[in-house]
């Protein structure tokens, strides 16, 4: 089965080429139709009071917001028309939409439930607002869909030639797999990657073996990798392991904590999205 609607989201208006340019990869290598949501945001917080406000304010805002959106349509209709005219072949639609800030996850939540795979730049970094981490946390845990995640200004494919799976037994790292299947199946060398796995647990005696055995009948080429825990934290050794075996993509689950103590503390999740220079699939 391969991914048959790709979705992107569009929120600023200076970076339109480069958000848009891992979706047209996505797209492209599995033949899908490729959805374009440009989304206006009315900073107006209705919730707080502003001395002098009225409805006049909370208009303008939505006005602004508006235009905002309709500016980026345009954008991307002509990057994407540029695209085509360079010989690209690309199934693609535009919409727009506006939402305030606290409304961003119901409004992507909705949209992204009949999109096969939701394809971002990272939301972690000096050009990225609230509204990125929003859009990708809506995809993942209300609309339960895939997330790409491609760092700045690093090409994508979906058809790698050696992906990095991360292991540690849990139905997040499951989900994430069975979703990744597509794209496994087309990667040369898939490597299971476990990291100080438990002395106790239930693969105590060959950790990621029955994976290993399942992806195997599904057609995948893979292998295992066992890391100890030789630095403190265990996505400092999956960073160095992607670097050393030059990894074009990383497979993980996401959040496999709270999420209110992962965004309060950091975690896995977290840490390696602020620090990943290979693309990441994820899901939940």
């Amino acid at each position: 089965m391969n991914y048959k609607t790709v979705m992107t989201v569009l929120t600023r208006p200076a970076y339109i080429e480069a958000d848009l340019a891992p979706a047209i990869a996505a797209a492209q290598d599995q033949d899908a139709h490729l959805d374009v949501l440009c989304l206006g945001l009315d900073l107006v917080q209705t919730g707080y009071y502003f001395s002098g406000a009225s409805a006049a304010l909370y208009q303008e805002g939505r006005a602004l917001a508006e235009e905002d959106a309709r500016k980026l349509q345009e954008a991307a209709k002509a990057a994407l028309s540029e695209a085509e005219a360079q010989g690209v072949k690309l199934r693609w639609s535009t919409e727009q939409a506006v939402a305030q800030l606290g409304s961003v996850g119901a409004l992507i939540g909705q949209r992204a439930r009949f999109a096969d795979l939701v394809v971002a730049s990272s939301p972690y970094g000096e050009d990225c607002g609230s509204a990125e981490e929003a859009i990708v946390e809506a995809a993942l845990f209300d609309a339960r869909t895939s997330v790409l995640l491609a760092p700045k200004g690093q090409a994508l494919t979906l058809a790698p030639r050696r992906v990095v799976v991360a292991w540690n037994q849990s139905n997040e790292a499951l989900c994430a797999i069975r979703k990744a299947l597509p794209v496994l199946k087309c990667a040369e060398r898939v490597d299971i990657t476990v990291i100080d796995p438990p002395s106790h647990g239930p693969e105590r005696s060959d950790p990621g073996g029955q994976l290993a055995q399942w992806l195997a009948r599904h057609g995948v080429n893979c292998e295992i990798s066992v890391l100890a825990k030789t630095l403190p934290r265990a996505v400092d050794v999956l960073q160095r392991h992607l670097t050393d075996t030059k990894t074009d993509m990383l497979v993980m689950g996401a959040y496999g904590q709270s999420r209110l103590r992962e965004a309060i503390l950091g975690g896995t999740t977290r840490n390696m999205l602020e620090s990943a220079t290979t693309p990441v699939f994820m899901a939940h």
